[in-house]
């Protein structure tokens, strides 16, 4: 059987990563026998990061590996779709692992109203007497590299700026279909999905997840998905 080695659930979700939650929509949509594994330390696994997807021959690191993987065992995630519409799939896909995860990372790491929820449910397994400067430590250099990775460099009204014309183009889409590129989900809503989940999931009142609550269409769009593809 495959394993999904994976961040564990957190904030009502499969789980607080986006792209573990992508994965398990993936291997869900192609049918095949899996289980989930959770770890909160991923630095020995390849990349270092999770998730990673344990098969009989191989560890799969990365989201778009472990699709690459399951399209080679017959897994199609975008039958029917043009060849132009497939290349919006995957422009689609790149602004939200490029740009909007990186938005929502920021939302968490750098809000003080936020930091402390997050504290306790990624680091539980530290000991509580060296919790705290093992946590800031680590949050530290995730806030440097945002900085480095550029959104770190933004106001806040600057960020929202710029996700607002994000979530303007997937709301194009979504006024003409159930799902991004028609009637039932595609690789595109794979990604954008957990991506727009996980904004309105974080443990706070904060303009990134009041923006997602507060509209219809999105807020509508992120429960079809969760009802479409139902995760154990």
């Amino acid at each position: 059987m495959l394993t999904l080695l994976t961040y564990p659930s957190a904030f009502g979700l499969f789980s607080a990563s986006p792209f573990c939650v992508k994965t398990a929509y993936m291997l869900q949509l192609a049918g095949l026998h899996w289980r989930r594994s959770d770890m909160v330390d991923p630095r020995q696994m390849p990349h270092s990061k999770l998730p990673v997807l344990r098969t009989p021959e191989r560890l799969v690191p990365d989201s778009d590996q472990i699709r690459d993987w399951l399209d080679a065992q017959g897994a199609e995630f975008d039958g029917g779709l043009s060849d132009v519409q497939k290349g919006q799939s995957r422009a689609l896909i790149r602004m939200a692992e490029e740009h909007l995860y990186f938005q929502i990372v920021m939302d968490r790491w750098a809000n003080d109203e936020v930091w402390p929820v997050l504290r306790d449910t990624f680091f539980y397994e530290i000991p509580r007497i060296v919790r705290r400067p093992i946590s800031n430590s680590v949050r530290k250099s995730v806030l440097k590299g945002l900085r480095s990775q550029g959104i770190g460099r933004f106001s806040e009204a600057e960020r929202m700026a710029r996700v607002e014309r994000d979530l303007e183009a997937i709301s194009a889409y979504l006024w003409q279909a159930p799902y991004l590129l028609g009637d039932h989900p595609t690789s595109a809503d794979l990604s954008v999905g957990p991506m727009l989940a996980a904004m309105r999931a974080t443990p706070a009142d904060t303009r990134l997840t009041r923006r997602i609550k507060q509209d219809t269409l999105l807020n509508s769009y992120v429960d079809r998905m969760e009802q479409a593809i139902p995760l154990p």
